[in-house]
């Protein structure tokens, strides 16, 4: 099944996970403590006390910015970084856009925005990537699969893809492998971060 069908059949906490997830793997952007979003992993199981852990996690991982989803887009800097650092934008609108009421119409468009977003990150940032690779079709691949991706972007896919389906096939017993997944493509991630900020840039997922 494509990430676009498992999105379209998710149940709410399947859409909770699979957008969590996204932003969970990106938080390496931000440079925020890798515990700041395990709050709302915790409440993923009963729902309870998301509104109050997402005020948190926003005030951990954010605390500059007092805006919206909206203003996220603005041309206005990033953590003291210019305004093309798209990247942190794009996990800035993943944070600021997260619905404060788990409802399904709600969690399904953050999650599918999430998607989307988490895999323009990987693009942006992925090392095998230059000047003259031709621009991904993130909504083909959504629809698809890796095949024509680049090596951190179909990585980040198969994990978006592996999520919801163990959301879907176990429901909340699927949470702890899911969160494992998480931690592994944010270490992934926060180790191409780390080479780039280097300037040891090299292929690789």
């Amino acid at each position: 099944m494509s990430l676009l069908e498992l999105i379209a059949q998710a149940d709410e906490r399947g859409l909770a996970a699979g957008g969590l997830a996204c932003l969970d793997r990106c938080v390496p952007l931000f440079g925020g403590d890798d515990e700041a979003l395990r709050p709302l992993w915790a409440h993923l199981a009963d729902g309870s006390e998301w509104a109050e852990s997402l005020r948190k996690a926003r005030a951990a991982l954010d605390p500059g910015d007092p805006g919206d989803a909206d203003d996220a887009g603005d041309e206005a800097a990033v953590d003291g970084e210019p305004a093309g650092d798209e990247a942190a934008l794009l996990v800035r609108r993943m944070l600021q856009a997260a619905p404060a009421e788990r409802t399904a119409d709600a969690l399904r468009a953050w999650a599918d925005a999430c998607s989307v977003a988490s895999l323009r990150i990987h693009r942006l940032l992925d090392p095998a990537v230059d000047d003259t690779t031709p621009a991904d079709d993130i909504e083909a691949e959504r629809a698809g699969g890796p095949e024509s991706a680049s090596p951190l972007v179909a990585a980040e896919l198969r994990r978006q893809v592996l999520v919801l389906e163990l959301l879907a096939e176990h429901g909340k017993r699927g949470l702890r492998r899911a969160l494992d997944v998480s931690v592994e493509g944010r270490r992934v991630l926060r180790a191409v971060v780390s080479r780039r900020a280097r300037g040891g840039v090299k292929p690789g997922c």
